[in-house]
């Protein structure tokens, strides 16, 4: 196993003049004592299992090459130290044994690498005063993981044993952050130790615990039960105040949860105007491999210092047991220790030992206090093992014999703090075995009950609650859809800001004057470009009271250079105006923020935030549509499977820009199949229930303008209505049209182009479905019975294995019964290929001819 090489920090020390006036011509740096003491096995490794520490040798003056009157020699301590406490010099020996004491006991601190100098100053004197650490109160005695053990040997739980050293870690946390005003917490962790957190920090009922052992389900697909999260608001019995806490929901996927706890935290600091993180913080459980391993931890830990996306401070609680899965650390990363990332943002580091409760709190309640001041993230380090395998039925002994002989002697944490404070005479073992007992009974108590819980509520599991955004005086809402539509004279205002520079003497790029002026054109002419209509949408909702929130790589400006949502002084650094936030006096505020160049966190994150509430929309582009498989993660794990999965509801939007224009394979395709292919409607079934109803059973909406994924064309102008439309149909004549065209997306413009160039206006409808999922059978059967002699075809631009052809085929079989066994619809668009689509653009262009020969090739003696 790699061992820990916990090093002290640099301290000068410098000589007391010696009698007579005579310098002793010693000066000594911690340098010498770091090298020195350290060969000694002063500052000694963690043990990976035991964490015994070994007596120390008997400070020797010889291996110094010092005399050992060179060990009783006073000296003068620095300002930069505080072991001296009240005194200001102290003989060599007792340096080293007070340094000793700060950094090679069960505690190493990493610091050094933060470049601020008060920031040092103040970790210092948390860990060098004498007698700082000093505990009062024992932590909490428990054994859920016992408990567990004996009622379900045989079932996966992925227990905390060998660092069960966590709860009260955690509880520390929480405790020391409510005495500083935190209100609200919010959690992510893996799966190993969730029950035991849920049931001794969270206080979750235990036999709605128990339940999930045994008991079905209400609705949905549900999880396993050491992947739910939950929602509790308790009294904190240390601060006497209430506390609000979330532990959120996650897939197998480790540390995917990471960002998206960072975006609620985020959201929840924006909605209650908590501009410093004072009120609402989040926590972090990490293992070992996974800190060390995940890209997402580096990508999350750079969100925490940006202006749209700083949570002002997290606390990381790495559970490191040593191993991940079968892998040993020397196998799993190449930096020492698995949170050398954290240095990257300057967290200090802290190590324990934790199989040393009081030495965990200490350093635990240091972390919430470092956050309270500082306002930055922070890392605590657990170093622990893991007494069982990967989880309770499998073998660890295949591949680590060593390791798990050694721990299979092992004694347990809490049987070893219990001897400790039995005979420090804190407790006695007689109050030591009535608290074990007492916590028995309940753990016995709520078996009991959860033996008459048969189904699983969806209510008991619910890690964001939208409080009656589904029900108005506690009977259901109506599920149809207001009207969305407005005035054109406030369709006109928002359009004249869009064209205006709301703020006084400010110098915008020449260029750009030409923006606003075509803009302002657009307006007076009653026509918009894509856009203007995007301004006009999202200046309408915040006129409402909607915050609008958009995020994404160079949103602000727009990858296509066509948004300037945000104006910047040409003469003065730094000074920008956003005009959508000028709309009216009593409007939402707009939020548009350009992300780091991730994807996966930023996605993650803006899930996270939409997740608060359901009265926003937070919006998430892709600077191109493809860009979006970097986030896959978060698309199939949350997205897609959340609301089956954890009953979550979510609103996020993804917007995919979209369209094949010979840019290339990388720039033309959102991959639209892919999202079809994870939407939950039947193709072979004719829905009976209304549109309103389909979709809240939905898992996703596509639209071509819940989760809603929206793929975009900047080069199409948009329509408007007052409702939105799922399909759009065309106007032609059932007695004379001998083609109906469906279509989505960009590719309509093409095909009424070329419609109108061959003179087949009569001819051909051209039928738009805007709504892909859930899909418009009822509108397609409608569209179907109004042309009953005219072919069927379906056109797009994507190839044929690609895009939307392999959703809609069945769909509009199914909605268009009876029909001959053969396709109802045939297919124009490209021939199925590897790639999303060519870069060469002669290709591109006989590619596009093709497939409209074959969307307007009317068969012999059907033209007139």
């Amino acid at each position: 196993m790699r061992r820990h090489k916990l090093r002290p920090p640099l301290i000068s020390v410098r000589p007391s003049q010696a009698p007579g006036g005579r310098s002793s011509g010693y000066n000594i740096k911690m340098t010498l004592i770091n090298k020195k003491v350290r060969n000694l096995g002063l500052f000694r490794p963690l043990s990976p299992v035991s964490h015994v520490v070994s007596p120390a040798p008997s400070l020797s003056a010889g291996l110094y090459g010092l005399a050992e009157e060179d060990l009783d020699q006073m000296f003068r301590l620095p300002t930069t130290t505080f072991i001296g406490g009240s005194e200001g010099s102290l003989p060599l020996r007792e340096i080293v044994r007070r340094l000793e004491m700060a950094y090679c006991q069960h505690i190493g601190v990493e610091f050094m690498f933060i470049n601020d100098v008060d920031q040092c100053r103040w970790i210092r004197q948390k860990f060098e005063t004498p007698g700082v650490m000093q505990f009062t109160a024992p932590p909490p005695v428990h054994r859920f993981e016992e408990f567990l053990q004996r009622k379900w040997s045989s079932e996966k739980r992925f227990g905390l044993e060998g660092c069960e050293s966590l709860i009260p870690a955690l509880k520390t946390i929480i405790d020391e952050s409510s005495l500083s005003g935190v209100e609200s917490v919010i959690m992510g962790m893996p799966h190993r130790g969730r029950l035991n957190v849920l049931a001794n920090v969270i206080r979750k009922e235990l036999d709605q615990i128990f339940c999930q052992f045994d008991s079905k389900l209400e609705a949905g697909s549900g999880d396993v039960k050491y992947h739910l999260g939950t929602y509790n608001k308790r009294m904190n019995r240390v601060s006497d105040r209430e506390v609000t806490m979330s532990l959120m929901a996650n897939p197998s996927h480790l540390e995917a949860v990471d960002p998206v706890v960072q975006g609620k935290t985020k959201a929840e600091q924006f909605y209650c105007g908590d501009t410093e993180g004072q009120r609402v913080m989040s926590i972090l459980i990490h293992g070992d491999a996974a800190f060390a391993g995940q890209g997402i931890v580096y990508e999350t830990f750079h969100l925490s210092d940006l202006p749209s996306y700083t949570t002002h401070g997290t606390v990381h609680v790495v559970v490191n047991n040593q191993i991940g899965f079968t892998t040993d650390p020397r196998m799993a990363r190449s930096s020492p220790y698995p949170t050398d990332v954290a240095r990257v943002v300057n967290a200090p580091i802290f190590h324990v030992n934790a199989d040393d409760p009081e030495a965990v709190m200490y350093v635990c309640k240091v972390a919430a206090e470092w956050r309270t001041a500082f306002h930055k993230d922070v890392v605590v380090d657990l170093v622990s093992y893991r007494r069982n395998g990967h989880n309770e039925i499998d073998e660890p002994m295949f591949t680590q014999p060593l390791m798990y002989k050694r721990i299979r002697k092992q004694r347990g944490v809490l049987e070893k703090f219990a001897e400790k404070v039995i005979g420090e005479g804190v407790v006695t073992t007689r109050a030591y075995e009535e608290e074990v007992a007492r916590y028995d009974k309940i753990c016995e108590e709520a078996y009991a009950r959860s033996k008459d819980e048969k189904i699983l509520h969806i209510k008991h599991w619910l890690d964001s609650p939208w409080p009656d955004f589904f029900t108005v005086d506690g009977q259901p809402k109506s599920l149809s859809c207001p009207s969305t539509g407005i005035s054109e004279e406030e369709l006109g205002h928002i359009g004249s800001v869009a064209a205006s520079v709301p703020v006084e003497d400010f110098k915008i790029h020449g260029g750009l004057s030409r923006v606003l002026k075509g803009r302002a054109n657009m307006v007076s002419q009653r026509v918009c470009d894509w856009a203007l209509g995007e301004y006009m949408a999202i200046g309408s909702l915040l006129k409402e009271g909607i915050h609008v929130r958009l995020s994404g790589q160079d949103v602000e400006r727009g990858t296509f250079s066509h948004r300037h949502h945000v104006l910047h002084d040409q003469n003065v650094d730094k000074r920008i105006c956003i005009p959508m936030n000028f709309i009216s006096p009593d409007q939402a505020p707009y939020t548009v923020c350009n992300s780091s160049l991730s994807e996966y966190g930023v996605l993650g994150f803006e899930l996270g935030f939409a997740m608060a509430s359901p009265n926003a929309l937070v919006l998430w582009e892709a600077q191109f549509g493809d860009f979006h498989n970097t986030a896959q993660c978060i698309i199939d794990q949350f997205i897609s499977s959340g609301q089956s999965k954890w009953v979550r509801q979510n609103g996020i939007v993804l917007l995919l820009p979209h369209g094949l224009e010979g840019m290339g394979p990388e720039h033309s395709s959102a991959r639209t199949e892919r999202f079809l292919q994870m939407c939950n409607d039947d193709p072979d079934v004719f829905p009976v229930s209304s549109c309103q109803e389909r979709r809240a059973k939905s898992n996703v909406f596509i639209t071509f303008l819940k989760k809603i994924n929206v793929y975009t064309d900047i080069s199409s102008a948009p329509s408007f209505s007052t409702h939105f439309r799922r399909l759009i149909p065309d106007d032609g004549d059932p007695e004379k049209v001998k083609r109906v065209v469906f279509c989505s997306g960009k590719i309509y413009y093409e095909l009424i182009r070329e419609r109108e160039n061959r003179g087949l206006k009569e001819a051909v409808a051209v039928v738009r479905v805007e709504q892909l999922s859930p899909f418009p059978f009822d509108l397609v059967k409608a569209e179907t019975d109004r042309y009953p002699t005219a072919d069927l075809v379906w056109c797009q631009e994507e190839h044929k294995n690609q895009g939307y052809y392999d959703y809609v085929k069945p769909r509009i079989r199914t909605a268009i019964q009876p029909w001959p066994p053969a396709s109802p619809a045939r297919y124009a668009g490209r021939d199925p290929a590897a790639a999303p689509a060519t870069g060469n653009k002669p290709t591109h262009l006989a590619e596009l001819r093709r497939l409209l020969d074959a969307a307007f090739h009317l068969e012999a003696g059907q033209v007139e």
